[in-house]
């Protein structure tokens, strides 16, 4: 290589890199215009980029959800229980408990069947006694490998459901007291109670 052509290189890799000295590339996703949580702002006269909520005002769709909820410690039961609630509880129970809770909710569901972890029967005293909103609690939120169900089950479903864990529940433990007397006889004459 002659002495020319290396400076005829020289002066051709100098003017490429001159004009890309100055450039970046454009990152306009990363530089813009935007108020970081809690970063200080001259935009309002306070001197927050975040604004406080504003006075009596509900999110959007939030007001049904807030009449359906309930603590966790709660006993109380927001919709009436019927006929109509207790099948839709069941139908939505066999669709979404079935799978871990087994269709008697004793906790032998398929899934625990092919060596999950076993959930506990509903049928033990502990959850007899455990109030209504430890079940929605539970259903929203999910507790121990059981993931929660908001997404999946509007907050009335899983009333329903609840409504149907109660119903599975006493149909295992019902006093002989309790049932109706046609049934009663039948349990004494050594007969089906149905």
């Amino acid at each position: 290589m002659t002495n020319t052509s290396r400076i005829l290189l020289t002066v051709c890799a100098a003017a490429c890199t001159l004009p890309l000295t100055g450039c970046q590339l454009k990152q306009d996703m990363a530089h813009q215009p935007k108020a970081r949580p809690l970063a200080p702002s001259e935009f309002f006269a306070d001197g927050r980029s975040e604004r406080p909520l504003i006075e009596n005002t509900v999110a959007r769709g939030a007001l049904a959800d807030d009449a359906l909820f309930a603590p966790k410690e709660s006993n109380n039961f927001p919709l009436p229980v019927n006929l109509q609630l207790l099948e839709r509880g069941e139908n939505r129970y066999k669709i979404f408990c079935t799978p871990c809770h087994g269709l008697q909710g004793d906790g032998n569901g398929l899934i625990s069947m092919r060596g999950m972890k076993h959930p506990p029967t509903f049928h033990q005293d502990r959850l007899r006694q455990a109030p209504n909103g430890y079940f929605f609690d539970n259903i929203t939120n999910g507790f121990g490998a059981m993931y929660g169900y908001s997404a999946q089950i509007p907050p009335r479903d899983r009333w329903a459901i609840i409504a149907y864990v109660r119903a599975l529940q006493l149909s295992r433990n019902v006093r002989v007291a309790d049932l109706p007397g046609d049934v009663r006889e039948k349990l004494n004459a050594g007969g089906s109670a149905k």
